[in-house]
């Protein structure tokens, strides 16, 4: 692979979260489209984006700082999560899978960012 990013397990895993959680809003109604349905996609594909950019051609202070822009943008999903779920968007078994994702997801990047020096 020709960038640095790529070999990221982290960062690969914030891609397939990316193309879940597409999935997933892509049978959320149709009113949802401007709102919770775009929110969700737009941070999910963050997460991925912000370690992309982090990790090329940037200081470790830089890198550190685009992580923790990442992590902001797992959180924010989370959060969608639970609006979703409130909604009757997202169905119980279907939050925890994601849920449990995310979790999983925060750890990495937080592990990357505190051996980032």
């Amino acid at each position: 692979m020709a960038f640095k990013f790529e070999n990221l397990k982290v960062w690969q895993r914030a891609i397939d979260l990316s193309g879940e959680i597409y999935q997933l809003t892509e049978s959320f109604p149709k009113k949802e489209m401007f709102v919770l349905t775009s929110q969700m996609q737009r941070a999910a594909d963050s997460i991925a984006l912000n370690i992309a950019e982090g990790s090329t051609g940037r200081t470790n202070a830089e890198f550190r700082r685009f992580l923790a822009i990442a992590l902001g943008s797992a959180i924010e999903v989370v959060c969608c999560l639970h609006i979703g779920k409130k909604r009757m968007l997202i169905t119980e078994e279907r939050f925890e899978y994601f849920y449990q994702f995310l979790t999983e997801l925060v750890k990495s990047i937080q592990a990357l960012r505190n051996s980032v020096k």
